[in-house]
């Protein structure tokens, strides 16, 4: 029998319906749009919000609208997680997040740690002494009381010791990551970041039943071929920051199918989503930095071609891109101004330009007077002037 094959154009065809671009959904229905894509990445704050802007009808949504979904009603949650990255999950993918990824993630962030402060003179047991911090730091929080860093650091001794002085946030980072601890209200506009923290239980009225990592990578992978699919191994161990080995039993016990890619490599995608879908007719995309569609893979040029090096930086991170008909075609700026500028990496047919034109002065008619500034700037920014 032989081995079905999904060639470029339908991999962009899936990107496009499954990833909400074909099929905008309403601007009410953001934990939607969330799922859709597994969460969104929420390291530079404003991307949640320009992502959920790209995947809805019409103006999109108010910011106040994330954020009421995020400090009010407490349906969306930050969480860190795959690759040590901060996300915006729902509540009901939380607890897989947490499972699949948070004790490898938390580990990751002591280990760190750990190695800083055995180079620190005067320190002698940093193991008990990132414990002892983490002990008074989850205590203070079980009151319900959010907190700024700055707050905790004052109420927890350990956290004000010379060697310590940098400690804080990554102290809350490991907390968060295993689960603990979360992001609360958000003391800074929508585009920064000014977190207060919360108990985890405290903040959702309850803990989170969290599932054996090997319940939950499952369960994570499942996703990720649902929306990103097909992709290969490499892609899905990128994804989650997990190991080959994780990813190959959590394979073997879904039932994937193999594929055939155009580059020659082997995909996969679940046994049930093995029908073409639909051509999507070309339209524009203006999506911003470390968008979960620009991020969802290691190999990327399906969608990308060559311009990874206009686009990422030496450490992977995408910035802000321009897409026609599936494709990333350029990227996109802030000119002074506050209109939206274009930069083309490649010749466009006039109504290829046109709509994306279109799309850049929605973008700049959203924004308004708000400028986010870039965390993970686009190579191609540099050399703007």
């Amino acid at each position: 029998m032989s081995t079905p094959r999904v060639d470029d154009a339908q991999r962009r065809a899936r990107l496009l319906r499954r990833h909400g671009f074909a099929e905008p959904r309403r601007p009410d229905d953001l934990v939607g749009v969330c799922d859709a894509m597994i969460g969104l990445h929420a390291t530079t704050p404003s991307t949640v919000h320009l992502s959920a802007w790209a995947r809805t009808r019409g103006p999109g949504p108010d910011p106040q609208q994330v954020g009421d979904l995020l400090h009010e009603r407490r349906e969306l949650v930050k969480q860190l997680a795959m690759r040590r990255t901060l996300f915006v999950v729902s509540r009901e993918v939380l607890p897989d997040t947490i499972g699949a990824v948070g004790a490898r993630v938390a580990g990751t962030q002591r280990t760190a740690m750990v190695r800083d402060l055995r180079r620190t003179p005067g320190v002698t047991d940093p193991d008990e002494l990132i414990d002892a911090a983490a002990r008074v730091v989850v205590g203070t929080l079980a009151d319900g009381v959010a907190r700024s860093a700055a707050e905790l650091r004052l109420a927890t001794p350990q956290l004000q010791l010379p060697a310590m002085h940098q400690m804080t946030s990554r102290v809350l980072n490991m907390l968060s990551a295993a689960g603990q601890v979360v992001r609360g209200p958000n003391d800074a506009p929508w585009h920064r970041s000014r977190p207060r923290w919360s108990s985890m239980a405290a903040w959702l009225g309850s803990e989170p039943a969290i599932p054996d990592a090997a319940t939950a990578l499952r369960a994570m992978v499942r996703r990720w071929l649902a929306t990103f699919g097909p992709g290969t191994e490499t892609d899905i161990v990128w994804w989650l920051g997990s190991t080959k080995a994780a990813v190959r039993a959590a394979l073997a016990a879904l039932d994937v199918a193999e594929v055939g890619l155009d580059d020659g490599q082997t995909g996969y995608l679940l046994a049930d989503d093995l029908a073409p879908v639909d051509p999507v007719p070309p339209g524009a995309l203006l999506l911003p930095e470390l968008d979960p569609t620009t991020m969802g893979w290691k190999q990327r040029d399906f969608y990308l071609g060559p311009h990874a090096p206009a686009l990422f930086d030496r450490n992977g991170n995408g910035g802000q891109t321009a897409w026609w008909d599936g494709r990333v075609v350029g990227g996109w700026f802030r000119r002074d101004d506050g209109s939206v500028g274009l930069h083309l990496l490649e010749s466009l047919p006039r109504n290829a330009q046109r709509a994306l034109a279109v799309r850049a002065d929605d973008l700049a008619t959203w924004l308004g007077e708000v400028r986010p500034r870039p965390s993970f700037p686009a190579p191609f920014m540099a050399d703007l002037g």
